[in-house]
């Protein structure tokens, strides 16, 4: 009996000591919806910072990671759910601009959006000349980049362009979810980036 104790206080003090060890990161004061201020799951990265990682998948459920476009200039355009008019808008205007830019510059969109129902935006609206991706399997984007909208499920409006180094050169996390975030200035940020 004694032994039984033993082993459990020792399981119980290993499972505290990993839920610790992944604690989570929240911010809250950055962004509104409807007015009112909601609460970012995940780290906040900045220009200047190393870009982290990522983990998708695209419309096969097949996994695609920021290491993927290693060398090249990414743009990566974040949107809510693009069900929604703002994120159809926004995701169809950097559709359009990609041929405006060098072939070595990589647009993607991300939503947490199933990955059927983006394949069926993208056919019912034309989308062909950028990547869009899911982050709805692992979350693993949204944490990374601290864009997870607690008890939404949905990626907080956002633009980045992360440099041929792999650096974020631009970050626009936009202060209401339900305006449209600055496209001139991110795609001045993309061509400067891709010039480094």
């Amino acid at each position: 009996m004694k032994k039984l104790l033993s082993l459990t206080i020792a399981a119980a003090m290993c499972c505290s000591t990993l839920a610790f060890a992944e604690e989570v990161t929240e911010s809250t004061g950055l962004v509104v919806a409807g007015g009112k201020p909601i609460t970012l799951i995940g780290k906040q990265v900045y220009k200047g910072n190393t870009a982290p990682n990522f983990k998708v998948v695209d419309e096969r459920f097949t996994k695609v990671k920021l290491s993927d476009f290693a060398g090249k200039t990414v743009v990566v355009s974040v949107v809510p759910s693009l069900d929604t008019g703002v994120c159809s808008l926004q995701t169809k205007r950097f559709n359009e601009e990609v041929a405006n830019l060098p072939d070595n510059i990589v647009m993607l969109t991300i939503s947490n959006d199933l990955p059927f129902a983006q394949k069926r935006f993208c056919k019912t609206e034309g989308v062909e000349s950028i990547k869009v991706l899911s982050d709805s399997v692992w979350r693993d984007f949204g944490h990374k980049y601290g864009l997870l909208i607690k008890d939404m499920g949905l990626l907080s409006r956002s633009i980045f362009v992360i440099d041929k180094s792999g650096k974020i050169f631009y970050k626009e996390l936009v202060a209401d979810i339900s305006t449209h975030p600055d496209y001139d200035a991110a795609l001045v940020a993309a061509k400067e980036a891709n010039s480094l």
